[in-house]
């Protein structure tokens, strides 16, 4: 199974695990690593450090950040060099984390994986439009 870790800004990573088990269920191989504002960066690296050691025996690591080029998401990149099969993906949003948490027991693949996870990412961003109905077009 491929290990995810979930990691951003004050309760991002918190509250998207909340979600993601309240629709998919509790996740194994799983982590939720907030970044709170009085924690310092040291400190995020030895919880996201704990984290990766949690999943080294996995076929791979996928970690989801909120903002590229922020803390979580450097200190991420820089934790996984050390750690082979790892991918580090930044803008996650909900519908990603769902499809692959429920997607990561039938592939074995980070790269695949990962890759799929950025498809379905960029697929789930939507603006929703309403069609205007004139009254005479709902008569017929």
């Amino acid at each position: 199974m491929i290990g995810l870790i979930v990691t951003g800004h004050g309760k991002f990573a918190s509250g998207l695990a909340s979600a993601l088990n309240l629709i998919a269920g509790p996740q194994k191989n799983f982590y939720a690593i907030d970044f709170e504002g009085d924690e310092t960066p040291n400190e995020l690296e030895v919880h996201l450090r704990q984290a990766f050691e949690g999943l080294k025996e996995c076929n791979g690591i996928i970690v989801y950040s909120d903002l590229p080029g922020g803390t979580p998401f450097k200190t991420s990149v820089m934790l996984s060099l050390e750690y082979p099969n790892t991918h580090v993906i930044s803008g996650t949003n909900l519908p990603m984390l769902c499809e692959m948490a429920l997607v990561r027991s039938f592939e074995d693949d980070v790269n695949v994986l990962a890759q799929k996870t950025i498809y379905t990412g960029q697929e789930q961003v939507v603006k929703y439009e309403m069609k205007h109905v004139s009254p005479a077009n709902n008569l017929k």
